[in-house]
């Protein structure tokens, strides 16, 4: 009886690490902040130079990231950090002050008298 339990319990482990697997392949959509061209190269360039990331679009209306990703390489957090890095607020990074001041003036995002002058254009 003990033989059969110690089976059991050691195909419900591998079966469960198994589900666990992380997806070659994998599709993040992120909301990123920013306001114009100039924030979607820099997004897209700072996602993209995150290793792991094969594909990286940001749409400037919707502020939507759409990532290919290896889960093996890398993880919502380092792509996060990598956008922060670059001066552009995620949900779940803010950017250091050091990084947002160091952007163009037409991309300071937070300063809402510069995302309304980008509404209207």
């Amino acid at each position: 009886m003990k033989k059969i339990a110690t089976i059991i319990c050691l195909l419900a482990i591998v079966f469960s690490g198994q589900a666990q697997k992380k997806k070659k392949n994998a599709k993040l959509i992120l909301d990123v902040d920013g306001v114009c061209g100039m924030c979607k190269k820099r997004i897209e360039k700072a996602a993209l130079n995150t290793k792991g990331v094969k594909f990286a679009s940001w749409n400037v209306q919707s502020h939507e990231l759409i990532v290919i990703l290896d889960e093996r390489k890398t993880d919502e957090k380092l792509i996060c950090q990598s956008l922060a890095n670059a001066g552009h607020d995620t949900k779940e990074v803010k950017a250091p002050q050091e990084a947002y001041d160091a952007l163009h003036a037409c991309c300071k995002y937070r300063n809402e008298e510069i995302k309304d002058s980008h509404k209207k254009e």
